[in-house]
């Protein structure tokens, strides 16, 4: 598992699947942020072999990026958070691979786009991706829905040929000649900042209210389908029809829609048309097939829409990002204690049954609690200035120019908004409402171990080895630390934000294979704080090591002392590299297929794998892994890697307790703990966390007293209720749980050396009870 995701996302051909050659590029471009020689050589040595012994494994987009040209480089490439304020910022920061968190309160929404020009949309026909034949065609239909997935050739009659030719004419400019007199033409460059440029140049002539102009967009610059991406390891673009259907369902679905809306109407205010544009524009995002859009949206619980955004998701069909409702202490208090003759506490009431109704069925949308927030509860966030100017959203490769007098009219809204800050998809980081970033890291204490596991028994490490090996964990602590304020100091869009906050987020993974280890714990015997007192001070003296680290370090360097320093972020990439539970999360399953998603299907007429599909799939069937193709993204090919969890090898036996295991509430204790002795109180982000609650033991009354209770007690945390896998009703899980047997059938049949080696089979058979003799 851990290579297949090294080849997917990591690995470059001259790395030869050698994760020291990894780290050495990695630390030579983080290094070279500062110049290179002198001191700054040992530092470069101390932290590439911090990397390579994956005792400091950073992040994904670190290990994919860096090499010595990162000084010269975007900082949106190495920044896994953002928040933006504009559809055409979020779409740009997608692009370039962030995770982007989107506030929709009312209060932000500047733009109303049923007062966007009229657009039209132009493909030159001589473009390789123009169709013309009876295949392109085809493709053409399926890709924008107008023929059913799977329409083959066979299927393909004049009448579906009738059908496609007719949207063409219908939709696409035949040519430029012609064009409405002051019409606007604007030509879409081959790159993320052309992409973005011209959704850029849409936003604003809606934000302008300019309704009676005509603005062009011409598509014909953009490379063919499949072209290599010479920044993503060459993997396949998606050409300029992404883009086109982007756009066709902005303009069908939200600009002519809202033109007729009831002002007065609860359907398609403003919010939601933003939140219906960046869904359809994230649709758009598979950054070379390796990477699909994240997004975080969320909304205030006092807002009249709420009830529509709590639903938009479950009815609506906006299924590109997770869903949060911003609430405070108020809003608890309410809830508890409130006069329910009171319009607020009535209005409160219901968001917490709405949400609850929903996250029941689908997880969301869940609970943030916007004033725990680092720069919402020291006040910090509304000290940011408004720029008229632009230059909030300004760097080497993109400068905004028609959207800066909606950037500014944005801040001046955030300086009074109730929630200022919002946070990144996956809920770990605290970003200002109107774009920012925050550069993380995992730190992994159980590979800075220095012997090998099997030299003794866990918890009992000799002195001399124990000591070395928290002195190592420190040291890959502050080595991260001083890694990301390195990374701060690149040319970035938020480059104002970066300077005035200095935000960065280090956090731990692994932690469960590190108790057991180091201290001979398990999760239960870390809920109790006294006893698992060892544990908890060391994380303490990490955390504080880490912000005494960013303060000294930031100074030595002229910069701002950093806001947030500490996070526990999902680290999934960085954790599957070497077999780890992932960030504070328990082990899913004792085994278990892990899928994941590569761009690419089967071509059933040529008999093999269709053009632009990821080279690897090809591979992974030839060596027998299970492959499917998935109906929910179209176009996309998930394949099975047998897992067993380094936890279970490490002989954790009855000590180890996987998440459907743990109830609710000892996992809500368990983040509280992690928040009290690792986030801190102050200087501190979040921990990211999915708690799963199983219907088949709580109903919904349970599961809202449970949230109730416990969802107050802690900054955030994703509560998702789940069912047996075969009961959920998704076509596919990340994880699917399955038998010893079949399990073991599975490996049998796949012909890879590094997947028998992988799986400690004597080991597998004494956890389900038939220990060979």
């Amino acid at each position: 598992m851990g290579l297949a995701v090294g080849r997917r996302t990591v690995f470059r051909p001259e790395d030869q699947e050698d994760f020291g050659r990894v780290a050495e590029r990695v630390s030579t471009g983080n290094i070279g942020l500062l110049g290179a020689g002198g001191a700054l050589e040992v530092e470069r040595a101390r932290l590439r072999n911090a990397i390579a012994t994956g005792a400091l494994l950073t992040s994904g987009r670190h290990l994919q990026h860096g090499d010595a040209a990162q000084p010269g480089r975007n900082m949106e490439v190495f920044t896994n958070c953002a928040t933006a304020i504009a559809s055409f910022a979020e779409f740009y920061l997608l692009l370039n691979g962030s995770g982007v968190g989107r506030a929709y309160d009312d209060a932000l929404i500047t733009t109303d786009w049923g007062q966007a020009p009229a657009l039209g949309l132009y493909l030159a026909p001589d473009h390789a991706d123009y169709p013309q034949d009876a295949a392109a065609l085809c493709r053409f239909g399926i890709e924008l829905n107008l023929l059913p997935w799977g329409t083959g050739p066979e299927q393909f009659g004049p009448e579906a040929e009738a059908t496609v030719r007719g949207f063409l004419a219908e939709t696409l400019l035949p040519s430029l000649d012609g064009l409405p007199e002051g019409a606007v033409l604007h030509r879409v460059e081959d790159s993320r900042e052309g992409w973005a440029k011209a959704i850029e140049v849409l936003e604003a002539m809606a934000f302008r209210a300019e309704r009676g102009r005509t603005l062009v967009i011409d598509l014909s610059g953009i490379r063919p389908g499949g072209s290599p991406i010479k920044g993503m390891q060459g993997r396949p673009s998606s050409g300029p029809i992404s883009l086109l259907r982007g756009l066709i369902n902005i303009r069908r679905h939200v600009i002519e829609p809202a033109r007729t809306r009831d002002p007065e109407g609860e359907a398609l205010q403003p919010w939601e048309q933003a939140l219906l544009v960046d869904h359809h524009l994230s649709v758009e995002v598979q950054v070379g097939g390796a990477r699909r859009a994240a997004r975080m949206a969320t909304k205030s619980w006092r807002d009249p829409g709420i009830r529509r955004f709590i639903r938009a998701k479950s009815e609506g069909g906006l299924w590109t990002a997770n869903h949060s409702v911003m609430v405070d202490r108020e809003f608890w208090q309410r809830l508890r204690e409130g006069d329910g003759a009171d319009p607020l506490t009535a209005q409160a009431r219901m968001v917490f049954e709405e949400v609850t109704a929903c996250a029941y069925i689908n997880g969301e949308p869940g609970f943030i609690n916007g004033d725990l927030l680092e720069d919402h509860r020291t006040g910090s966030a509304w000290d940011k200035p408004v720029h008229e100017d632009g230059r909030d959203f300004r760097s080497a490769r993109y400068q905004v120019d028609a959207a800066a007098g909606l950037l500014a009219e944005a801040s001046r809204r955030a300086a009074q908004a109730r929630f200022p800050v919002t946070t990144n998809p996956c809920g770990e980081i605290t970003l200002h409402v109107t774009g920012g970033y925050c550069v993380i890291a995992d730190f992994a204490p159980l590979m800075a171990c220095p012997v090998g596991f099997e030299q003794f028994r866990p918890g009992t490490a000799p002195e001399d080895v124990a000591r070395l090996w928290d002195e190592r964990v420190e040291d890959s602590v502050r080595l991260g630390v001083r890694f990301l304020i390195r990374a701060n100091r690149m040319d970035a869009l938020y480059g104002e934000e970066v300077a005035r906050t200095n935000r960065i987020g280090i956090g731990p993974t692994g932690l469960h294979e590190w108790a057991w280890m180091r201290f001979g714990l398990g999760f239960q015997d870390l809920l109790d704080e006294r006893r698992s007192a060892p544990f908890w001070q060391a994380l303490r003296r990490l955390s504080d090591a880490a912000k005494q680290e960013a303060a000294e370090y930031a100074a030595s360097l002229g910069m701002a002392d950093p806001v947030t320093v500490t996070t526990v972020k999902p680290a999934g990439t960085t954790s599957k590299l070497f077999g780890l539970t992932e960030g504070a999360h328990l082990p899913a399953r004792r085994q278990y297929l892990r899928w994941v998603q590569f761009k690419g299907t089967r071509d059933a007429a040529a008999g093999g794998w269709a053009v632009g599909s990821d080279p690897l799939l090809a591979e992974y069937e030839a060596r027998g892994y299970p492959l499917r193709e998935l109906r929910s993204f179209p176009g996309m090919t998930i394949v099975g890697f047998p897992t067993v969890p380094l936890a279970q090898r490490l002989g954790m036996d009855e000590a180890l307790v996987t998440a459907p295991e743990a109830t609710p509430e000892e996992q809500y204790r368990w983040l509280q703990l992690l928040e009290a002795f690792w986030i801190g109180a102050e200087r501190g982000n979040q921990v990211s966390y999915t708690l799963k609650v199983y219907t088949d033991r709580h109903d919904l009354e349970s599961f809202r007293a449970m949230v109730r209770e416990h969802q107050p007690q802690v900054r955030c945390c994703s509560v998702l209720p789940s069912r047996p896998d075969n009961e959920l009703g998704y076509e596919y899980l990340p994880e699917e749980e399955v038998s010893t047997a079949r399990f073991a059938a599975m490996v049998e049949n796949i012909h890879d050396g590094a997947v028998q080696e992988a799986v400690d089979w004597a080991h597998l058979q004494c956890a389900s009870g038939v220990c060979p003799i």
